[in-house]
């Protein structure tokens, strides 16, 4: 017998805000609790086609004619039946409420956070020859290693370069799939996913033997860091630096170097997480030039500005924290 899922609980219960960014749709506010963009169902090229309000929970393309409730969305994107839908929504204890009258990206939500359990399965019939894998400076021992590759087959991941994720204890607990054409969203993880909880390549990390860890951005930051030697490197997968992911790097590693993107956004989560830590551990900060990010680095680079402890695209500036 089939579990009971109540629908309407969840077209209630489940934030469109909050299934918007799981998918991390790019959408600009238009009107009181209505925002705008690309559609991210049918991918098209009208730039204010899919619209979302979230006072009413609900969207709309105007033109592949996508639209109804958060379920609605959910099977559209996973290309499933609204059971389907709901049972993935309801599985994940993603159940928060409206949060009507913010704006999609200050919403204040209470979101059920939990540590992400070990996947019963893994995805067969990985590319990991795929050609994009060569284009972003990747080796085939990298590839080997983090089991990247293209996935062909059904599901979130389908016709995406697929990056496994593992927790501290190296347990397999979810596929993230990047978009290869620059569709939207660029990286997709699953409905639910925790991400805050966990920290991409902590496990291989915290068997290096070392007392520093190197903390990156991106899962490509990781990888090229790796390639160049830097067995210790741990991905944020995103700027922002959680409770959870700040008392795993703590627990592990007295001395901890920031190298996050010489953009806006990582000079914000930089300075965010020196007023954090510089109390509780030995931190020091790779000041890279603005613009450039890590995977843009080769490898020598990489390993010279580790070793001056400064980006030298940028003016001589010591990254040291006391």
């Amino acid at each position: 017998m089939r579990n009971w899922v109540d629908f309407t609980a969840i077209k209630l219960q489940v934030s469109l805000a909050v299934v918007l960014r799981l998918y991390q749709v790019p959408l600009r506010r238009s009107g009181p609790d209505q925002y705008r963009g690309r559609c991210p169902i049918h991918r098209g090229e009208g730039p204010d086609a899919f619209h979302a309000n979230l006072s009413r929970n609900l969207f709309h393309c105007f033109s592949c004619g996508a639209g109804g409730s958060v379920l609605d969305f959910v099977a559209a994107m996973e290309g499933c039946s609204l059971r389907e839908a709901a049972v993935r929504l309801q599985s994940e204890g993603v159940a928060v409420p409206p949060a009507a009258g913010r704006s999609l990206g200050q919403a204040t939500v209470t979101e059920k956070i939990r540590t992400p359990a070990p996947l019963g399965f893994t995805l067969r019939g990985i590319d990991s020859t795929h050609p994009y894998l060569a284009a972003r400076g990747i080796l085939p021992s990298t590839a080997a290693q983090f089991g990247l590759g293209y996935y062909q087959g059904p599901g979130l991941c389908g016709g995406r370069l697929v990056i496994p994720i593992h927790n501290a204890c190296g347990e397999l607990v979810a596929y993230c799939g990047r978009a290869l054409d620059g569709s939207a969203p660029r990286y997709r993880f699953p409905p639910g996913f925790a991400k805050s909880q966990v920290l991409f390549n902590f496990h291989r990390a915290a068997v290096a033997a070392k007392r520093v860890v190197v903390v990156v951005e991106g899962f490509f930051d990781c990888f090229h860091l790796y390639q160049a030697g830097v067995r210790s490197v741990v991905a944020l997968m995103g700027s922002a630096l959680s409770e959870s992911q700040q008392d795993q790097l703590l627990q592990r590693f007295p001395r901890v170097i920031l190298m996050l993107d010489g953009d806006a956004a990582g000079r914000r989560a930089t300075a965010d997480i020196i007023a954090r830590m510089r109390s509780q551990c030995s931190l020091e900060v790779i000041d890279l030039a603005p613009q450039t990010q890590p995977d843009q680095m080769s490898r020598e680079r990489i390993r010279h500005v580790l070793r001056a402890g400064h980006d030298p695209g940028r003016a001589d500036r010591t990254g040291q924290i006391d």
